[in-house]
């Protein structure tokens, strides 16, 4: 082995040449529903215009966005527990001169704006669901040393302010996509702080919404759901002012060539009108999968929670909904726990979910949010009691779910494959109904509605096989 020796050659000295500035990266992390999902891509859209990058890391973050939840405490708690993870990781990094930024946005932004600058000193900004369209500006606010609060309710539309995704953006994201046609609530359910946080129901005009989907679907999106907090309340003006309901927007929707599956969420029962009921008769893009919360099948828990509606009303929209397309499959929202609740409310909910069958719910104990009524009514339940309704309303629910995934073996249905699977030459996917489903086949079907048999159940996913190696596109 030999070794060379270089002699060093000193080259003239050129013209000086500045490096040029990493490009900041940005971690928006997102807790809740669907719309804070759709809100995070915006901001990540928003800044990506403003020359960030976005990345998965925390070390590698110069900007870290948490886009809370208020809905329940835990989901409030665990905010501020992680915002004192990332204080930690923030006093570290400025160790190693490294600044990063730390902004709280969404509803606990909204509600305890204040509340969190005073409990997280290393927070810079919080930001409301309403407000986060101006989050540059309010950047180059922190950047200067102030720490910023911004939880107005913006006058100006959100949503023409903020700047259209781009193709690569969109496409990075896959074939699904969420499309907000409606923000805000006016229900004012005494258990919730929604119309506190995100304000008065409003919708968009139809005719950002048909632009948006078709900029999505012209990118390679094939499934679009719509979302807002009550999306059945839309009532968004056509070109000509006139009001549209969310049954018109679906079927204008329904004519983009390319789009091939249409969804909607969440929606309240007293916004469920027969026109909505019939398109999903008419409309054969449209789903057969339908979240309405009901929330208690007492009428006495329903009229205490300001529901508007009764456990007969809600077991009569199932059945017109099923009348109307036979093979839909309802999903729920329950509360078991809320202030005064006996033994009697409890066994109503359970029967009313005997009476429904659901394919899938969400079930939660109800968890006092300072501000609404019910948080200050003084027959509070004891948290075992909870707990235990909690137990056995989730154990019935899980048993429907388990019995709809069974019955769904050896049917054949369109899959909407969206991704690789766990393993190597399988893919994964959405059926019509929700369900996970995962299949035997090449990549090349990712992005296509495919015809697949449903061979096995299992407890969080299907097993399928394609019917045939040609793909619907």
């Amino acid at each position: 082995m030999t070794t060379e020796v270089l002699e060093a050659v000193e080259t003239p000295p050129g013209p000086f040449k500045e490096e040029p500035a990493p490009t900041p990266k940005v971690l928006v992390k997102s807790y809740g529903c669907q719309m804070n999902v759709y809100d995070a891509t915006r901001m990540a859209d928003l800044l990506g215009r403003e020359g960030y990058a976005e990345t998965q890391s925390e070390e590698d973050a110069d900007l870290v966005i948490l886009n809370t939840c208020h809905i329940r405490e835990k989901a409030a708690e665990k905010i501020y527990s992680e915002l004192g993870k990332l204080a930690i990781a923030k006093r570290e990094l400025n160790a190693r001169g490294r600044d990063m930024k730390i902004v709280v946005a969404g509803c606990v932004a909204q509600a305890e704006g204040e509340e969190v600058l005073k409990r997280q000193r290393a927070v810079d900004l919080v930001v409301g669901p309403q407000s986060y369209h101006r989050l540059p500006e309010l950047l180059r606010r922190a950047e200067s040393g102030a720490r910023v609060a911004d939880t107005d309710f913006a006058v100006e539309d959100k949503f023409r302010a903020l700047p259209a995704p781009s193709r690569a953006q969109i496409r990075a994201r896959g074939v699904s996509a969420f499309v907000t046609v409606q923000e805000g609530c006016d229900k004012f359910c005494s258990f919730c702080v929604v119309p506190y946080t995100r304000g008065a129901e409003s919708s968009r005009p139809v005719a950002e919404i048909v632009a948006e989907t078709r900029r999505l679907v012209d990118a390679g999106v094939c499934e679009v759901t719509l979302i807002g907090q009550n999306v059945n309340a839309y009532r968004g003006p056509d070109a000509q002012g006139r009001e549209t309901t969310l049954a018109q927007i679906l079927e204008l929707l329904a004519r983009i060539e390319g789009l091939t599956r249409l969804r909607y969420t969440t929606s309240h029962p007293v916004d469920m009108g027969q026109a909505l009921i019939d398109a999903h008769a008419a409309i054969p893009k449209l789903m057969p999968y339908v979240h309405l919360p009901v929330q208690s099948g007492s009428d006495r828990i329903l009229k205490a929670m300001n529901r508007r509606h009764d456990a007969q009303a809600y077991l009569s929209i199932a059945e017109s909904l099923r009348k109307a397309r036979p093979d839909v499959a309802l999903s729920s929202d329950f509360i078991v726990g809320f202030p005064g609740e006996t033994d009697a409310d409890f066994e109503a909910t359970m029967a009313l979910v005997r009476a429904v069958g659901f394919a899938s719910s969400f079930s939660f104990k109800y968890s006092a949010r300072p501000g609404t009524p019910a948080a200050d009514r003084p027959d509070q339940i004891e948290e075992h009691v909870k707990s235990e309704r909690l137990a056995a309303l989730q154990a019935l629910l899980d048993e429907q779910r388990r019995a709809f995934n069974d019955a769904t073996v050896g049917r054949k249905v369109d899959v909407l494959f969206e991704k690789p699977g766990r393993h190597e030459g399988q893919i994964a996917g959405k059926s019509p109904y929700m369900q996970a489903v995962h299949a035997e086949g090449s990549i090349e079907h990712i992005g296509r509605e495919v015809s697949v048999e449903i061979v096995a159940a299992g407890s969080n996913s299907l097993s399928a096989r394609l019917m045939s190696e040609e793909a619907k596109a």
